[in-house]
């Protein structure tokens, strides 16, 4: 089986499963719902089934697509060694937010996790674009979903008294 099918196949699989099984199975949906609150799974919900749209149209691209009759493109050489690293430095990098957010909230987790992937990425050149969505970004998205929604955000132990 080509990667690409592959790929596809396993995002689907993966938004599936958060959608079909542990969205039901772990956020919890009251009895009664006011008509204009949203319930607490729409937006899990929202992001699977569009994560399983995003799936399927790989899929389909890489069934659909024609094939260059070209070379690959060469890649960095990197080892599967090396990849490893990295998948476990992403892994690394969540498990820290996780841990950061009791600790310092959501805001200032998500600029330190936003910052840690974009640099794990290797991008070193664009410092001011890098500053924008490392730090303006999650005060943009929280500010948005604080006002148009309503949405509270854990606040951590150690910047609560400085309202973030």
């Amino acid at each position: 089986m080509p990667k690409p099918v592959l790929r596809g196949l396993i995002i689907v699989a993966f938004f599936a499963l958060t959608a079909f099984a542990l969205v039901p199975a772990f956020v919890p949906r009251p009895a009664f719902i006011p008509g204009f609150a949203p319930p607490p799974d729409m937006w899990p919900r929202t992001v699977s089934l569009v994560g399983i749209a995003l799936g399927a149209l790989a899929l389909l691209f890489a069934v659909f697509r024609p094939h260059p009759d070209e070379a690959p493109i060469e890649t960095d050489g990197s080892s599967p060694a090396r990849m490893a690293g990295r998948f476990a430095g992403l892994m690394l990098a969540f498990v820290l937010f996780l841990v950061a957010i009791p600790l310092l909230g959501f805001l200032v987790s998500t600029m330190l996790l936003t910052l840690s992937i974009v640099l794990m990425t290797g991008e070193r050149g664009h410092r001011i674009w890098i500053a924008l969505l490392a730090f303006g970004a999650p005060i943009l998205l929280q500010l948005f979903f604080h006002s148009a929604l309503g949405t509270q955000f854990p606040k951590g132990v150690l910047t609560k008294p400085f309202g973030f």
